[in-house]
């Protein structure tokens, strides 16, 4: 019984054809294409102002050689949204649920940021790993500690990712367990069960939103530390 809940996470395959990659590229697919019409059906305009309200949020704290990214950013929110609302419909995959596949959005970008730091104000840069005013003996032991937590930054960013959607879809799938299981013998308990089912769904909903927001929100953050 515990294998089967953990089936939910693994990759399917059709025909020896991993279908992680229709589940990456069908939000794609969803989303309404902008009109040169000066006027808008009411989606597309609930969708620029959506997009430029978060747009304005996260690049506020930036300089404007951070507004470089903006594109970037806002695109992989939007699309980590979409497959993590898509991955709450019955039948379905989430491939943000994969470790690797987070690491592999974390890690470009994280790199990315780093490298820009070195390259445009590396002095700035190296001084993120001392604080300033440290005692002279703990000058060694701060720097390989500011090190090690410089590195676990996109294993912290993939982790979290996956384990808020993980631990998200195992609880849902446990009570809806519970639920089937006591329908026959409790129902007046069954029946409460699938209340709190109904309003884990919806706290579900939030958690899709909230993390791949956090997880946008941290890589400005790394990139205000080195523009």
């Amino acid at each position: 019984m515990m294998v089967s809940f953990f089936d939910q996470f693994a990759s399917p395959l059709y025909l020896g054809i991993p279908l992680i990659a229709i589940a990456i590229t069908l939000p794609w697919v969803l989303y309404p294409t902008p009109s040169s019409r000066w006027i808008n059906n009411r989606l597309i305009t609930v969708q620029g102002w959506l997009i430029n309200r978060f747009t304005n949020q996260l690049m506020l704290p930036l300089n404007m050689g951070g507004h470089k990214w903006a594109l970037l950013l806002v695109s992989l929110m939007i699309f980590l949204i979409t497959i993590n609302m898509l991955g709450l419909l019955p039948y379905t995959f989430t491939p943000t649920t994969q470790l690797s596949l987070n690491m592999g959005f974390a890690v470009p970008l994280w790199l990315a940021t780093v490298i820009i730091g070195m390259r445009n104000q590396p002095t700035v840069a190296l001084g993120h790993l001392l604080p300033e005013g440290t005692p002279i003996p703990l000058i060694p032991v701060l720097i390989i500690i500011e090190t090690i937590s410089l590195f676990i930054r996109p294993l912290a960013l993939g982790v979290r990712l996956t384990a808020n959607l993980t631990a998200g879809h195992l609880l849902i799938q446990l009570i809806a367990t519970a639920v089937f299981v006591l329908l026959p013998m409790m129902p007046t308990v069954a029946i409460l069960t699938a209340t709190v089912l109904f309003l884990l769904t919806l706290l579900e909903v939030a958690v899709a939103m909230i993390p791949a927001y956090v997880f946008v929100l941290l890589l400005s953050l790394y990139l205000q530390e080195n523009v």
